[in-house]
């Protein structure tokens, strides 16, 4: 790749290894213009010393260098009033930087979401109006992440569930913002569940298959940060599916069945 340079007679910017002194002058400052080529902007003296004008690129954005004005001939001491300048690599062998955001989609679509195990109370059959406590395997109620990097850019999607929407099979449905509450052992079989639970009103013997198809649709929030940058993606869906029977028992029912 050639080194960009700007000539003046016998004078041009060279590539350096020259490093910025901490708390020193700062340097002087380029913009690329619309038709190509470099503009580099020097220094100017002020009463505070050395200063210069922000541009729309700066040293830590991309590959690149610091560049020095030096003199083979006649005015040399030009380079006396030249503070080095920052120029990115900007010729055919430059490596693009990566885009956070397509990294960002990549790491999305490597998330690996699994539904969580439904659990239901009771255990086996339910029972006709005593609640029933819908909950779901806290093993899977958790964040889950994925990274893809490239060109030293990398990118983390997370995904935090959110919500679940039950479908009780019933006609009933229930929305829950948390993974619902497991029935405490010894508890009292018809105190309903604190956050997440459902009644039903009807038996399911009557059913073709003597069952209700029950799902559990968890809602999950994605989100991203890499390379200085965050965002947010559409939401993702896992859904967990189970049968219930549903039986009544008078004796331990209000009403009958």
């Amino acid at each position: 790749m050639s080194e960009p340079s700007l000539d003046i007679a016998d004078c041009a910017y060279v590539r350096s290894d020259y490093q910025p002194p901490a708390g020193g002058a700062r340097p002087a400052s380029y913009q690329l213009p619309g038709e190509g080529g470099l503009v580099v902007r020097p220094a100017t003296l002020g009463s505070s010393g050395l200063s210069v004008r922000p541009v729309a690129s700066q040293p830590g954005q991309g590959p690149g260098a610091w560049y020095i004005y030096q003199c083979t001939s006649s005015g040399e001491r030009d380079a006396l009033y030249r503070a080095p300048v920052w120029i990115p690599d900007t010729g055919p062998g430059a490596a693009p930087t990566p885009d956070p955001e397509a990294l960002a989609q990549q790491a999305r679509n490597q998330l690996r979401l699994a539904g969580p195990a439904i659990v239901m109370s009771p255990v086996a059959d339910q029972l006709v109006r005593l609640p029933t406590w819908l909950w779901l395997d806290s093993a899977g109620w958790n964040e889950v992440a994925a990274t893809a990097a490239a060109g030293g850019v990398s990118v983390s999607a997370v995904a935090r569930p959110v919500e679940v929407v039950w479908t009780l099979g019933d006609g009933g449905t229930v929305t829950c913002t948390g993974p619902g509450t497991p029935f405490p052992a010894g508890a009292d079989p018809k105190s309903g569940s604190p956050d997440c639970g459902h009644v039903y009103q009807r038996r399911s013997l009557d059913e073709p298959g003597g069952t209700f198809a029950v799902t559990a649709t968890v809602r999950w929030d994605v989100t991203w940060a890499g390379a200085g940058q965050t965002g947010a993606f559409p939401g993702l869906t896992t859904v967990s599916a189970t049968r219930a029977r549903v039986i009544d028992v008078p004796a331990l029912t209000t009403g009958g069945g």
